[in-house]
């Protein structure tokens, strides 16, 4: 079985688009999907600043352009894409905690970064305050206060350390950061096709060893 890694930060329009558009890809290719959240500002600081050069001049031609671009996209996926929104940027350390203390277990992990994305991007909530994370938390049926607790553990806090450095170390530069079977590195909403084809091809290839001996 082919298998993805989806590394995300909830602040990232683009991740909102990829995370949305990758599923019809997982059913139809039958891959496995690990669910790995992540700091994109870390990353950002580590190895591409240039990302705070661009958002200081919205005024540039290739700014002004991509909102318009990403605009279309979410059409075309069928998402709300209410971006940039009056908490932009956002400040998603404590929303990529929550993730964190979530991580072992991957379908709440799932849903919760769902809501959350619809929430952030859908609806214009802030991300930045404990009480709307709490009440996605809610809403996905799980235990807001708690979660809310868990989350400032250290070992939470580590977690998102070691996933941030994680995506540096394995070349990441950005969100979403995409692995297919450990090493092919992939990035961004628009190169899910691609993303497709890997895990075709990777698909293909652990077949054909048991074709062969058929």
């Amino acid at each position: 079985m082919a298998r993805l890694e989806f590394f995300f930060d909830l602040s990232s329009p683009w991740t909102r688009l990829a995370f949305h558009n990758v599923q019809p890809i997982l059913r139809e290719t039958g891959a496995s999907v690990t669910w790995r959240p992540f700091l994109v500002g870390g990353v950002f600081n580590a190895v591409n600043p240039g990302v705070y050069a661009s958002r200081a001049n919205p005024g540039d031609p290739k700014v002004r352009h991509t909102f318009t671009w990403l605009k279309a996209w979410a059409r075309l996926a069928g998402v709300a894409m209410n971006f940039p929104s009056p908490h932009h940027p956002v400040k998603s350390v404590h929303a990529m905690r929550v993730c964190c203390a979530l991580e072992d277990d991957q379908a709440a992990l799932f849903g919760f970064a769902e809501a959350a994305f619809e929430a952030y991007f859908g609806e214009a909530r802030n991300l930045d305050d404990s009480a709307v994370l709490a009440d996605i938390a809610e809403g996905c049926g799980l235990d807001g206060a708690g979660l809310l607790a868990r989350s400032q553990t250290e070992a939470v806090k580590q977690r998102l350390r070691a996933n941030t450095q994680e995506v540096i170390d394995r070349g990441g530069f950005g969100s979403p950061t995409l692995f297919v079977d450990g090493d092919r590195i992939f990035f961004g909403n628009d190169q899910l096709p691609i993303v497709r084809l890997a895990l075709q091809e990777s698909s293909l290839s652990a077949a054909a060893p048991a074709r062969s001996g058929s």
